[in-house]
């Protein structure tokens, strides 16, 4: 397992995580300070350090600069009780590759602390991609990582059905590149874009004077599919008389061109797609369960993301490098407080919406790290805790509106409304006060100012507090 240096003043809080890496099975190694930390990294092999920011002597944006001078390639963490954008986006511009605050949700900081050694490997190239079409390592992408490749090499027809959004078609794709006909035609055809008087012709072609239009001879995608894979998505769409003329094709291999009397022969793969489902479909008489049998031969479920939960970082570590280079940006990474407002949302869209949040995200962001105020999610979440923070459909929140979502979209609802409104505005005001306090260098009167509060009506929330 990977080798941790944890590097914090406080003993109680590296014993805390020293404690808490080992049970998940990391090795752990501690420093009290800044200089320490540099001479264990010279002196032993670390995978990942954990470094709290607020430490006397050398802080932990300075260690940040002189680790990184020292080994490019070493990952770093940073964690502070006292959050600031300024400092997040100055740790990211140095190299950091993400920025907690205390106290600490136990399960983002395994969450991070895995993306960033898995980041870390797959960069290595100490992880095997063999599915560079699809994003994903979750236990449910591996199931279907399975299937592909013991049908891939089979002629067998393939049924792929998911929510709209969720990469069948790459899964199509990642079938036909490993079987037999990998170096033949892989052909897409999105049946419900066509019209059912010209969704004929481009299945099976016409021929000349078939029809108003029709001034040659023309291909359809059975025949520019040839030895290779028709794909046919949203095949629940499809009308009876083409579901007819269809299950010909998959029972004799041959069919006709429109306006022909040649017979042609089939000799492609299909692989067909829906967000329907089709065996409901039957039952209702939409669909012909004889057709339904043929296609079906193989069906895979590809899974909405709000099932695999667990692919969310590595999909979003993905679109941000894409969507960086394409808008020619220098974004590295997503704040900590953003990863965890997409984990707590259900993506109603998908990966396909996971994507729109980030391009959008990377287009609006100024700085290098994207902040959760330019996340816009939709309002349609089904998750009690996946709290909308902008209106997708245009209509604008007020800023409190907005910012109040922010604050809940990112924190357990259930246990905020269980501990109650007074308990809660106490955990803010603690956290305002202290953090004033510190950019005033514990100079009261500049922090009730920045407050905008007078110095008694401060003096008496500190002691309320019980804030030294």
């Amino acid at each position: 397992m990977a080798s941790i240096l944890v590097v914090d003043d406080e003993l109680s809080m590296r014993e805390f995580l020293s404690i808490f890496l080992e049970k998940h099975g990391y090795t752990v190694r501690t420093a009290a300070n800044g200089e320490k930390a540099l001479h264990m990294v010279q002196e032993e092999h670390f995978d990942l350090t954990i470094s709290d920011i607020r430490m006397p002597g050398m802080n932990g944006l300075e260690l940040l600069a002189r680790l990184k001078a020292l080994q490019p390639e070493l990952t770093c963490i940073l964690i502070t009780a006292f959050a600031s954008p300024d400092d997040a986006v100055l740790a990211m511009k140095n190299g950091a590759f993400d920025y907690i605050t205390k106290p600490f949700n136990l399960d983002e900081v395994k969450r991070i602390v895995e993306c960033a050694l898995h980041k870390k490997e797959a960069q290595a190239g100490q992880i095997e991609d063999t599915f560079p079409e699809i994003i994903g390592q979750s236990p449910e992408m591996l199931k279907i990582f399975d299937l592909i490749r013991r049908i891939a090499p089979t002629p067998a027809n393939v049924l792929i059905y998911g929510e709209s959004g969720t990469g069948k078609e790459l899964v199509a794709q990642a079938i036909h590149n490993r079987s037999q006909m990998a170096d033949k035609p892989f052909v897409p055809i999105i049946c419900s874009a066509i019209p059912e008087t010209l969704l004929e012709s481009e299945l099976f072609g016409h021929a000349k004077g078939a029809f108003t239009g029709a001034v040659a001879d023309k291909p359809g995608l059975f025949h520019l599919a040839s030895g290779g894979t028709a794909f046919l998505d949203e095949i629940g769409e499809l009308t009876p008389t083409i579901q007819t003329k269809l299950l010909r094709v998959l029972q004799e291999r041959e069919y006709m061109p429109v306006g022909s009397t040649k017979t042609l022969q089939f000799n492609a793969r299909i692989i067909t797609a829906t967000n329907r489902i089709l065996e409901q479909e039957v039952i209702d008489g939409n669909f012909r369960e004889d057709l339904y049998y043929r296609l079906a031969v193989v069906p895979i479920r590809v899974p909405p993301l709000r099932e695999r939960g667990g692919d969310i970082p590595l999909l979003v570590d993905y679109f941000l490098r894409k969507y960086a280079q394409l808008l020619g940006k220098n974004m590295q990474t997503i704040s900590s407080y953003g990863m965890e407002v997409l984990m707590q949302y259900d993506f109603p869209g998908n990966v396909r919406e996971l994507e729109n949040i980030i391009e959008r995200g990377v287009a609006m962001e100024s700085s290098n790290i994207i902040l959760p105020d330019n996340l816009i999610l939709s309002t349609h979440s089904r998750k009690k805790r996946g709290m909308a923070v902008t209106l997708a459909s245009g209509e604008q929140k007020s800023d409190t509106e907005h910012k109040a979502a922010m604050f809940v979209a990112a924190r357990d609802e259930e246990e905020l409304f269980e501990r109650g409104l007074e308990a809660v505005l106490e955990d803010v005001e603690r956290s305002l006060i202290l953090h004033a306090l510190t950019k005033a260098d514990n100079s009261k009167t500049k922090a009730a100012k920045l407050l905008k509060l007078g110095f008694r009506s401060l003096r008496y929330r500190t002691k309320k507090l019980g804030i030294d």
